[in-house]
């Protein structure tokens, strides 16, 4: 396929050839040892609407520009699901199982049956309906790209969340990736409930410090979800 014909070509190819509507599926946050990974599934409509004309990979756009893209994705596609996995249980399940089920998740929970499924990379087994895996995807399908943006602004919100929640570890600069700022932080404050234990760094920063910050969490959170009658509340909120 030439790229000459912008996002869209894979795309109307496959539409072309019967096989829509067409999904692209995309992850943000498997690089940093704290947070949570984020997928997305985004199945847009056939149109190509001036309004989505600046879809691109996710990391190629300003913050301000992907805050901007994001309600029109949602307002503008057939379909989309975000489904957010937690760092314990990337820590139970290993980064690369979670990305790939994270993956299914989101398709299966689109609530629309797409034709066909683009996925950013890794070929997604399990997946009901045809699938390609595409390097680069977020830069070469606009439902990728689409995918891309919901699953790293729905990150990045969390991460700033988190940020009120865990002073001192600057989340809401850094989003959990390992830079110079967020490493010190790590070595003076200790592993939080929100980091993953899994990852080298992190297990290696272990000890006394991290339990009393996960304790400290715990008893955050239970105070937090305590309704009026003093009973804890059991819900999860899940982001979409």
């Amino acid at each position: 396929m030439r790229r000459a014909s912008g996002l869209r070509t894979l795309e109307a190819a496959l539409i072309r050839s019967g096989l829509g509507p067409v999904a692209g599926v995309d992850e943000a946050g498997r690089g940093p040892c704290a947070g949570p990974l984020v997928v997305a599934a985004c199945l847009l409509a056939p149109k190509a609407y001036d309004k989505l004309a600046g879809l691109d990979d996710s990391k190629k756009l300003t913050e301000s520009v992907r805050e901007e893209l994001y309600p029109v994705i949602t307002r503008l596609s057939l379909a989309w699901n975000v489904v957010v996995i937690p760092a314990w249980e990337i820590d139970s399940i290993g980064i690369h199982v979670a990305n790939i089920e994270g993956m299914r998740r989101a398709v299966a929970g689109l609530g629309r049956r797409p034709g066909y499924v683009l996925t950013d990379g890794f070929r997604v087994p399990g997946i009901p309906v045809p699938s390609l895996p595409v390097i680069g995807g977020d830069a070469a399908a606009a439902c990728i790209a689409a995918a891309s943006i919901l699953a790293k602004v729905t990150r990045d919100r969390m991460m700033v969340e988190l940020d009120e929640r865990f002073p001192g570890y600057g989340f809401a600069t850094h989003k959990g990736y390992n830079t110079p700022e967020h490493l010190a932080a790590l070595n003076q404050l200790g592993p939080s409930a929100e980091h993953r234990r899994s990852w080298r760094n992190v297990r290696e920063m272990g000890g006394p410090r991290a339990a009393r910050g996960a304790a400290d969490h715990a008893g955050a959170v239970l105070t937090e979800d305590a309704d009026a009658d003093g009973r804890v509340a059991t819900d999860t909120a899940h982001a979409r």
